[in-house]
């Protein structure tokens, strides 16, 4: 008898969180999923704020907890 969608689905995440741990499956499936909004409108709406200095400057600023999987791209 075939699994119903729901099965399947919750089978893949148990093996993705296996296979990869809760973290990595996590990033995994965010890699994947489309969102929602309007991300122009969002995205003209702080373009409009704030310089790219600014923008680059926040970015090299130390944030709470392990950043350093993100220093190869801002630096």
């Amino acid at each position: 008898m075939p699994k119903t969608q729901q099965e399947v689905v919750c089978q893949g995440y148990q093996i993705l969180v296996e296979s990869l741990g809760v973290i990595d499956a996590i990033r995994f499936i965010q890699h994947f999923s489309s969102g929602y909004g309007d991300y122009t409108q969002e995205r003209h709406t702080w373009l409009n704020q704030i310089s790219l200095d600014e923008v680059l400057a926040a970015m090299k600023q130390p944030q709470d907890g392990d950043t350093a999987q993100y220093e190869e791209i801002i630096e």
